[in-house]
């Protein structure tokens, strides 16, 4: 009778175990169930999202990305069917026998940066305003905007118009200008002559700026930049006129300060001086330079000369670019947007960065005569701070057209197509 006790007991604790490791397996089901459906959810709602992201520019980071190269829809144009070119860009008129620089592509990682569409914008822009003000980078930009315009073969262009600091080029079918302004320090100074800028001794006036900006104030598009000339290790600034007996001058380092001050000086009078119902603004970032090969493991006495591939390491960032400086910017930036004024900082410094094969190097027209010992020497000369055209500035561009023809950033604005 015990022995048949412990059988039913022994089969009862067998039966129990089973039972309970049933139990375990069909919680253990149930849960990888919930889960695996609850992440086909999820993979959906990623799908979904990576969907959106594909089809609005206004939800993709633009300046991440990378290089593709495309010999089949690149370059947007010829250099020496575009001519509104200037012999600073014009690399291939100066002997540059390369053209692969011509056709990379910009490729952000979650979505397609729109292709440049010159009647879309103009309609966008019908009797509008645009004003690149800044250096001569910002002109690499805006000659590459009329290059980008003119080669949609709309009509009735009529040839830029000099008068003083400003160029002015009009589309006179939409009733559209496209215009430059030099004004490299962005406030006064004695570096202001569009033509004779060439001086080594700086002087600012640090808190002067009505003397540009009243060229300004009707645009209905401003793109701004200034950084490459705050980069002298030494300036002097200037409190009252270049005239008066009675100015103070003071000559300083303190190359981050300074530029905070001029910045100050030109938020300010944006502030109070924009129509901020009317005016759309754009503070392009740092172009980046490729003085320094040892960036990308040359030489240090080498630069971007004969350089005819992009730097293809992720994430790669050149030793000429000023971070602090940047940050100055974008605080400015910021600043303006906490006030209430629609402002857009642009970072095309990253991007732009991987590009050492994509300057003049030695081919553009020297505006100074060449010594022997230059010309014995082309890298003394090279220059590795502007683009050929067509090249980056086109990108750029680009991105400047997909932030005004994207509705989502308009606001109330009337820039409706």
């Amino acid at each position: 009778m015990a022995s048949a006790e412990k059988v039913v007991h022994k089969s009862w604790i067998v039966q129990y175990n089973l039972h309970s490791i049933l139990g375990i397996l069909l919680l253990v089901f149930l849960f990888m169930s919930f889960y695996l459906i609850g992440d086909s959810n999820n993979a959906v709602n990623i799908l979904a999202n990576k969907r959106i992201r594909k089809n609005s520019f206004s939800k993709c980071d633009l300046f991440s990305g990378s290089w593709v190269f495309d010999n089949v829809s690149y370059p947007l144009y010829k250099e020496q069917q575009c001519s509104f070119m200037t012999d600073d860009f014009a690399c291939h008129k100066f002997g540059r026998k390369d053209s692969k620089f011509q056709h990379w592509r910009w490729q952000p990682y979650d979505c397609d940066l729109p292709r440049f569409n010159a009647k879309a914008l103009l309609e966008k822009l019908k009797g509008k305003r645009v004003l690149f003000v800044g250096d001569s980078l910002n002109k690499n930009q805006w000659v590459s905007m009329v290059c980008l315009i003119e080669s949609s073969g709309i009509p009735s262009l009529k040839p830029p118009i000099w008068k003083g600091n400003l160029i002015t080029f009009e589309v006179k079918e939409y009733n559209a200008t496209i215009d430059f302004y030099w004004s490299p320090l962005l406030v006064e100074s004695n570096c202001d002559d569009p033509v004779k800028h060439r001086v080594r001794d700086r002087i600012i006036r640090i808190e002067a700026i009505e003397k540009h900006a009243r060229h300004w104030i009707d645009a209905d598009i401003l793109i701004f930049d200034s950084f490459t000339w705050w980069l002298e290790s030494q300036m002097t600034l200037l409190w009252g006129s270049f005239e008066s007996s009675d100015a103070i001058y003071k000559k300083v380092g303190m190359n981050l300060r300074r530029y905070e001050m001029a910045l100050r000086t030109w938020s300010d009078w944006l502030e109070f001086q924009i129509d901020r119902k009317r005016t759309r603004l754009f503070f392009m970032s740092l172009s980046p330079p490729h003085r320094n090969a040892t960036d990308w493991g040359m030489g240090n006495d080498q630069n971007c000369y004969n350089e005819t591939e992009p730097i293809s390491r992720k994430q790669y960032w050149g030793s000429e670019n000023d971070v602090k400086m940047m940050e100055i910017a974008e605080k400015a930036v910021n600043g303006l947007q906490k006030r209430g004024v629609d402002i857009q900082y642009l970072n095309i410094t990253q991007l732009s960065d991987y590009r050492k094969d994509a300057h003049p190097s030695i081919y553009k027209r020297n505006w100074v005569a060449l010594t022997k010992e230059q010309l014995l020497n082309p890298r003394s000369y090279a220059d590795c701070v502007h683009w050929c055209l067509p090249g980056v500035p086109d990108v750029w561009n680009q991105i400047l057209y997909a932030n005004i023809v994207d509705s989502t950033k308009e606001k109330n604005r009337d820039f409706s197509v």
